[in-house]
């Protein structure tokens, strides 16, 4: 009987202890599949937090800073030949490298007296930080935008007042009317604006209807938007939120009245449509 007993009492101890070993390795299994689902989480929020910050940083550049820079630009213009010449030069009066942006090393932005005339060139790299263009100006006065980005070095994109001729007109004399109707028609091709609430501050959603015609890839996108105020200060350069679609996100600093000029590329041709609005 006793032996019997001794049995039970075996079995019982090596049952629990089977029951203790189980239960340890279910823990220790389920412990270190939590550690792993965390650390690939965190891999993955990682992952989408850098390209979201890299598609930002590609798709979406506004140009609206005015500050120092540790660029400067020397901008001249031969009416006889029509050359347009632009001296890039860093505090120690040293060419400073450019970097790509949108296929380009510099994008030239500009706009007539009376905000009318809008032209988007691509000066040449010609040596020692020069960059020339040709292209005729009517006589006026213009403000230029050069719009780049030199390798490690602050720059800021501030107005540079140009004169053609004797035909000067202040800029700050401009009374633009906000478009009642943002629909515009281009060579056949219908483009129409809408947007979120145009609050100061705060972001805003420019979605250009291309009406079924989808715009070809230009400069590396869909298409471009430059937004100027209606002094001629005030200069943003955005690009579409993504590859695939024709919205644009700004942020306009302070209240006031706006052109927009919405570029797009249809068979071969650059389109652009020009809104006005107004920024409560």
């Amino acid at each position: 009987m006793s032996k019997i007993i001794f049995m039970w009492g075996m079995s019982a101890v090596l049952f629990l202890a089977i029951v203790i070993g189980v239960y340890t390795l279910y823990d220790k299994t389920n412990e270190n599949n939590n550690q792993h689902a965390h650390e690939v989480n965190h891999e993955s929020t990682t992952k989408t937090s850098h390209e979201h910050s890299s598609s930002e940083h590609d798709n979406h550049s506004d140009h609206n800073e005015i500050g120092e820079s540790e660029v400067t630009t020397n901008m001249t213009y031969n009416a006889n030949d029509a050359m347009i010449t632009i001296d890039v030069k860093d505090q120690d009066g040293h060419a400073p490298e450019l970097v790509l942006s949108h296929e380009k090393r510099m994008h030239l932005i500009v706009v007539s007296q009376d905000l009318s005339h809008f032209y988007h060139l691509h000066p040449e790299e010609k040596g020692d930080g020069i960059y020339n263009k040709e292209f005729h100006l009517p006589n006026g006065a213009y403000k230029v935008f050069v719009d780049m980005k030199p390798k490690q070095l602050a720059y800021h994109v501030n107005p540079i007042e140009l004169h053609v001729g004797e035909n000067h007109h202040n800029h700050e004399s401009n009374n633009l009317t906000p478009d009642e109707t943002r629909k515009k028609t281009i060579d056949g091709k219908k483009v129409k604006l809408t947007t979120t609430p145009l609050q100061a501050g705060k972001s805003v959603m420019l979605t250009f209807d291309t009406r079924g015609h989808k715009p070809e890839p230009y400069l590396g996108a869909l298409g471009h938007v430059v937004i100027l105020d209606e002094k001629g200060e005030r200069f943003l350069h955005v690009h579409p939120t993504s590859d695939n679609q024709t919205i644009f996100e700004t942020t306009f600093a302070q209240p006031g009245t706006y052109k927009i000029w919405g570029e797009f590329k249809f068979e071969g041709n650059i389109h652009t449509y020009p809104f006005v609005v107004e920024v409560k």
